[in-house]
């Protein structure tokens, strides 16, 4: 668990990136509002301000017929590694709506071992928030997760389009 960052994160935010980096509050958590992220066994390996990483094991759980990583076991592990951030800035910064408008991936090679996807936006992404001062202001950010095997080469790469609108 990597809480490492240049950048000093406001109390909140550190109360956040410290619950979903315990694996016993995030399956408490992930299992009552995303079941799915705990059956699959994705866990959350680093969060801080500069990025995310979240594996996501090959096993019986994850894998389809074809000995590989069902694809939607690795756009959830994608997502997660782009909304932690966002969930991580926005419990400090106010209340925010966030929505994905568009997701798309690309796929490289056969995903047949354990996939670390990384989000490394997390500057860009909190300049975005914060520039978002008044009730109704809107942003839009695509944040991309690179997916890799533990050899270290790409499989995927995901493109979450986040929208986010201030509420207060």
């Amino acid at each position: 668990m990597d809480t490492t960052s240049a950048i000093k994160l406001p109390e909140k935010s550190i109360a956040y990136q410290k619950k979903v980096l315990n694996p016993w509050l995030f399956k408490l958590g992930f299992g009552l509002k995303l079941p799915s992220v705990v059956w699959w066994g994705i866990s959350v390996k680093t969060l801080n301000a500069e990025k995310c990483d979240v594996t996501l094991p090959f096993n019986w759980r994850s894998q389809n017929p074809f000995k590989s990583i069902y694809f939607s076991a690795l756009a959830g592990a994608a997502e997660l590694a782009t909304g932690a951030l966002c969930q991580m800035y926005i419990v400090s910064l106010g209340e925010f709506s966030m929505l994905v408008t568009e997701f798309r991936a690309e796929f490289y090679k056969k995903a047949n071992t354990k996939t670390t996807f990384t989000c490394d936006q997390g500057l860009a992404l909190s300049t975005l928030l914060q520039s978002m001062q008044n009730p109704g202001d809107t942003g839009e950010l695509e944040m991309i997760a690179a997916g890799k095997n533990e050899a270290g080469d790409i499989v995927a790469k995901a493109f979450v389009k986040w929208s986010f609108k201030r509420k207060k």
